[in-house]
């Protein structure tokens, strides 16, 4: 009788353990949890202690550069430690977007991040040396930057639906200009052809200035372009602007239609700039940065300055600024796989 109450006694008090070891183990980790979330918090209240690095993976001059550079000012003055840019081109961008991706996620690398490298690049390239979803974290949109498809002022086509006719009577397809084959113009153009049966060629450039040039000698008669590289020939009558590509109207050029204006629905493409961190950079100090940035964006100067360059403010949250990543992603990747893009 003894010898079972001592066994059932040893049972009880192993099961006494368990349970005691069980609930240290949850005790512990909990504490590790609060412990992070302190030191995470702590780290938001003091960064940054030291300057930060932004990225951008193109060369200088451009809306990217641009754009970065101003918003590398802005940030500099609201957080009251220098953002210094460090332009490291090569690969369409994904030399230095890959360099972010392997840096260390403590808030001090940032990436200015363009729509052709993060969502297009990995849809063309067989090998681009990062993923978008998982090697980062966003921070926030900076903005739009919207395009604009634009004529020779010779050219007979005036109007989108007049550019579409004269392209289908055209044996070898109506040209048009981009700076490059990926880019966010070359889409658009292939979205065109495959949405309305337009017969265009594309001609890719190496960067958007030499199709300007060209386009406005009559080399080529059309260049599917950035706003802001066209605007001041649109404005002094040196080209015809058929139509911008944005869901609105381009604010620097309000009697241009959109293209859905001009009887395409839902046709919708613009590049856009953002910054993003390296995953896992703690969430404190992407909140802290993303508030920064919508503060700037929100100013009366910042909108002004970005429109001049072509790029429309879109102050939002990292939430859904990641959901257009995720999105982007795949519309694009089927507008690849149907115009049969490929970069090796």
């Amino acid at each position: 009788m003894f010898g079972n109450l001592k066994k059932n006694t040893s049972k009880l008090n192993e099961g006494e353990s368990m349970k005691l070891n069980q609930n240290m183990i949850k005790f512990i980790m909990l504490g590790m949890m609060v412990f992070t979330l302190g030191m995470q918090h702590s780290d938001a209240q003091t960064y940054p202690i030291k300057p930060i690095r932004l990225i951008i993976p193109f060369v200088p001059a451009g809306i990217t550069d641009t754009s970065g550079r101003y918003i590398a000012e802005q940030l500099t003055q609201k957080l009251g430690q220098s953002v210094v840019v460090e332009n490291h081109p090569g690969a369409s961008g994904n030399i230095g977007t890959a360099l972010v991706a392997q840096a260390d996620p403590d808030g001090y690398t940032l990436l200015l991040a363009f729509d052709g490298t993060m969502v297009i690049n990995p849809n063309v390239f067989s090998k681009v040396g990062f993923d978008t979803m998982k090697d980062f974290s966003p921070v926030g949109k900076i903005g739009d930057a919207i395009l604009i498809l634009v004529a020779n002022t010779n050219f007979p086509g005036k109007t989108l639906s007049e550019v579409i006719a004269i392209s289908k009577k055209e044996p070898n397809g109506l040209s048009y200009g981009t700076s490059g084959t990926g880019g966010t113009p070359h889409i658009a153009g292939e979205l065109l052809k495959q949405r309305t049966g337009a017969n265009l060629t594309h001609i890719p450039y190496k960067g958007g200035g030499q199709a300007i040039i060209d386009v406005l000698g009559g080399t080529i008669p059309l260049v599917y372009t950035a706003v802001a590289g066209a605007n001041q020939y649109v404005n002094a009558g040196k080209l015809n602007a058929i139509a911008v590509s944005s869901a609105k109207r381009a604010p620097s050029m309000p009697t241009v239609p959109t293209f859905m204006e001009s009887g395409i629905d839902n046709f919708e493409v613009s590049s856009w700039v953002g910054i993003l961190a390296p995953a896992k950079t703690p969430k404190a100090i992407i909140e802290k940065l993303n508030k920064s940035l919508n503060e700037i964006l929100s100013t009366p100067e910042a909108k002004e300055r970005l429109n001049n360059m072509g790029v429309l403010a879109t102050p939002d949250t990292p939430e859904r600024f990641g959901s257009q990543l995720k999105t982007d992603l795949a519309r694009y990747k089927v507008i690849v796989k149907t115009a049969n893009i490929k970069v090796d």
